[in-house]
Formats: structure tokens, C-alpha cells, sequence
């Protein structure tokens, strides 16, 4: 059975950064697609960025340049965002996807409030 469990939101100032962890277990393999989304309140839920299993890295535009994401070999996500302003409140989800059968796997989320 495959769990992800998402950590580290909160409330921060607008300017702040925090520091969101995905933590994977189950069969989740180093050759899995990892990537983060979020959904704010009465909106879609929305990509935020992806790191690949080789470690190559996209981001949506919104964020490009402000977060940043990375992982490690014991299959644990992490993003770091900084510069946080009041539309990156949202609830962050953790995504991990099996590139060859498809299946795919959602964490809880967590949630970030930036305001004032």
C-alpha cells in the first residue's frame, strides 16, 4: 500500500517561506514522478511542479523562480517556498505517479495561509 503524508504548512506573513515535506511509503520506486499541486478555495486544483526521477524539474509559472523542489534517495519530496504571497494560499498536495503502469497517488495535503 502506497501512502504519501505531506508536512510543514502553516501561516506565514507575505514575504515568508516555508518549507513543505512529502514523505513516501509503501513501493513507492526512485523511478516514480513526483510533483506537488494545490488547490485554493473555490478553485481548481492546480500543478505546481515536478521532479522527475532523474531529477529534472518543472514549475508552473506563478512559482518559477520562488520555490523549489527537491527529493532524496529514501524517496522523501520536499519544496521550499519562498517570497510567499497571498494567492499561494492554497492546500498543497504531494502527487506520485508510476511513469510505466500510470497509477498514481495522492497524499492528504496540507495546508498554507499566507496573510497578514
Amino acid at each position: 500500500q502506497v501512502q504519501l503524508v505531506e508536512s510543514g504548512g502553516g501561516l506565514v506573513q507575505p514575504g515568508g517561506a516555508l518549507r513543505l515535506s512529502c514523505a513516501a511509503s509503501g513501493d513507492i520506486f526512485s523511478f516514480y514522478v513526483m510533483a506537488w499541486y494545490r488547490q485554493a478555495p473555490g478553485k481548481a486544483r492546480e500543478w505546481v511542479g515536478t521532479v522527475s526521477s532523474g531529477g529534472i524539474k518543472n514549475y508552473a509559472d506563478s512559482v518559477k523562480g520562488r520555490f523549489t523542489i527537491s527529493r532524496d534517495i529514501a524517496e522523501k519530496m520536499y519544496m521550499q517556498m519562498n517570497s510567499l504571497k497571498p494567492e499561494d494560499t492554497a492546500v498543497y498536495y504531494c502527487y506520485a505517479r508510476n511513469p510505466s503502469s500510470g497509477t498514481a497517488y495522492w497524499g492528504q495535503g496540507t495546508q498554507v495561509t499566507v496573510s497578514s
